[in-house]
């Protein structure tokens, strides 16, 4: 990670209130937040601290009630509809931790569905789904469907297709909270070792472990950034 270049995220003063019966409820209250390419970055606190939250306004799935956010110095807080989608198609990767592959299309189509959207034609499409295949170890898996992988598998794919876009950034909601122990720690090394090839993460998750794993970690409570802690791969570097 380079400390000195410009953040490829930034928000200042973001708020974000949910009404709902004449109930205010603020789920983000104040957040200032940079994302520095190459930066491995965990958001970790209790359930319904705001972490899921967050994590949706930085992958322009909700947007702040107030405050600014910026993507390569680009103000997205009034951009139209198809200019979000645009953005959250060419430059964010989502890795959930329900997997949400589709189950009437194989792992290949899976991963390839975010590329139709971008009229790529098929021997690039066909390049690319097979490069990230590689990378995550499932290529032998193409013609699999999702129902015949096992859980840690499945989450492999869903990052294959987040990658698949060659985002500027990976957005992962508890990528590990679906899966047991040995399938998390796998997941977690191909995140670490998509990192170390110079890939920018940000990774909501409720393990200390793995928060710890990251370059640095922000701590949320009632829907405040509380604490700033930097992790065990900053502190071996």
């Amino acid at each position: 990670m380079n400390s000195t270049a410009q953040p490829l995220i930034r928000l200042e003063g973001v708020t974000k209130v949910f009404h709902a019966d004449e109930v205010e409820t603020h789920a983000l209250s104040d957040v200032h937040l940079e994302i520095k390419p190459g930066e491995f970055l965990s958001i970790a606190g209790p359930s319904g601290c705001g972490k899921s939250t967050l994590l949706s306004i930085l992958g322009l799935l909700d947007s702040p009630s107030q405050g600014n956010y910026w993507i390569h110095t680009e103000a997205v807080d009034n951009l139209s509809l198809s200019d979000r989608t645009r953005i959250r198609n060419r430059e964010i990767g989502f890795v959930f931790q329900a997997f949400n592959l589709i189950g009437d299309l194989t792992v290949y189509e899976n991963v390839e569905l975010p590329l139709t959207y971008r009229s790529m034609g098929a021997a690039e499409r066909k390049k690319r789904v097979q490069e990230v295949l590689e990378r995550v170890d499932m290529a032998h898996r193409a013609k699999h469907y999702p129902s015949q992988l096992s859980g840690g598998q499945q989450q492999r794919v869903a990052v294959a297709r987040a990658l698949v876009g060659q985002p500027s950034i990976l957005l992962a909601d508890e990528p590990t909270g679906n899966l047991d122990s040995k399938n998390s720690e796998a997941v977690m090394g191909l995140l670490r070792q998509l990192h170390a090839d110079g890939a920018t993460i940000c990774m909501v998750t409720h393990d200390p472990r793995y928060a710890e794993s990251a370059d640095r970690a922000i701590h949320l409570l009632d829907g405040r950034i509380v604490e700033e802690t930097q992790g065990t791969s900053t502190a071996s570097a």
